[in-house]
């Protein structure tokens, strides 16, 4: 991309999307429209330098079309999403993301944007090869015949297909990444969204910082999943866009752990004695295993995931440590 495309960024108030941002803006990008629908306030951390436009309703075609006038390059990262007791618990808001998407394609098309990516996500692939029983990683094809998550893995699939079918009617230039689990600084960490690398460092520095001596742990801790810190993600992201790619592609870790792994990872960061596991049984647990093959990214783009697992969440936990003392 050249440095002054105007881009656009929708979903800029985001985790990823406050990433984006910044990371756009230290290439040296100089024309940066960073739009959300919550507060300036709100938003998880904000690039100065971009256009920054808080309270945009993306779900409305007038907005939508007034935001992609002008751009050469759109960044779909807008999504009403949460960690998997958000989604399990909220199906309609997550299928409601589907007029982001639809909304910001046709003012993609009507103001000629040249490139075009969506964030989709590894909850559109079938259910029944994430029990346990299968042991691979996920493949692109793996989607189909289509069983996804309920909700908003329906939604992700259903946007998937309409950027393929912009591209093949219209000429649009789409790329749609499926990512699997983000985690890292500057995420959601509380208020029932977060998801589990975030989860957990919260309660393990909660414990640290009370003297608590027990957890509380969704699900039994054998559910295993693949997490790929924010910087890898973002590398990736911005890899596959200057692509000539156009298929869904998967942007993930290949490095996999249990939650209980997880948990003693993170226990050990701390500097804590094991604390004492109550597993709830009752809680949301997603799919039993997931984990993300990376060979088509890899063949297209010569991206993969340089940050391990042990790396990445010494810095999270620092972070949400901190967020942690402050709130006390």
């Amino acid at each position: 991309m050249r440095l002054d495309e105007p881009i656009l960024v929708a979903g800029a108030g985001g985790f990823i999307g406050g990433h984006l941002v910044r990371e756009l803006y230290l290439q040296g990008h100089t024309d940066i429209t960073a739009v959300d629908i919550k507060p300036i306030e709100d938003w998880h951390q904000v690039t100065v330098d971009a256009d920054s436009q808080p309270n945009r309703d993306l779900s409305r075609l007038k907005v939508a079309r007034s935001v992609t006038k002008g751009k050469e390059v759109v960044f779909n990262l807008a999504c009403d999403m949460g960690g998997m007791g958000f989604i399990e618990m909220n199906k309609a808001l997550c299928s409601l993301n589907i007029l982001i998407n639809t909304h910001l394609l046709m003012g993609a098309h009507r103001a000629d944007v040249q490139r075009y990516f969506y964030s989709s996500s590894a909850c559109v692939y079938r259910q029944d090869l994430q029990d346990g029983t299968i042991h691979r990683p996920l493949r692109e094809t793996d989607a189909y015949p289509a069983d996804p998550e309920d909700g908003y893995g329906w939604e992700k699939l259903t946007s998937e297909r309409m950027c393929r079918h912009f591209n093949e009617d219209f000429g649009l230039q789409t790329r749609v990444a499926r990512f699997h689990t983000i985690y890292g600084p500057e995420g959601t960490w509380d208020g029932g969204r977060e998801k589990v690398p975030a989860a957990l460092c919260r309660k393990v520095a909660l414990a640290k910082l009370t003297g608590e001596t027990q957890i509380e742990v969704w699900g039994d801790g054998t559910q295993v999943r693949s997490l790929l810190y924010i910087d890898d993600l973002i590398a990736g992201v911005l890899s596959l866009t200057e692509s000539n790619f156009a298929g869904p592609v998967n942007i993930g870790a290949t490095e996999t752990t249990t939650v209980e792994g997880l948990l003693c990872m993170v226990e050990e960061i701390a500097g804590i004695d094991p604390l004492h596991r109550v597993y709830d049984l009752s809680k949301p647990q997603g799919v039993r295993e997931r984990n993300s093959d990376n060979t088509v990214m890899q063949g297209t783009t010569g991206w993969e995931p340089s940050t391990s697992l042990q790396e990445g969440m010494e810095r999270t936990y620092a972070w949400v440590f901190d967020q942690v003392k402050a709130s006390l």
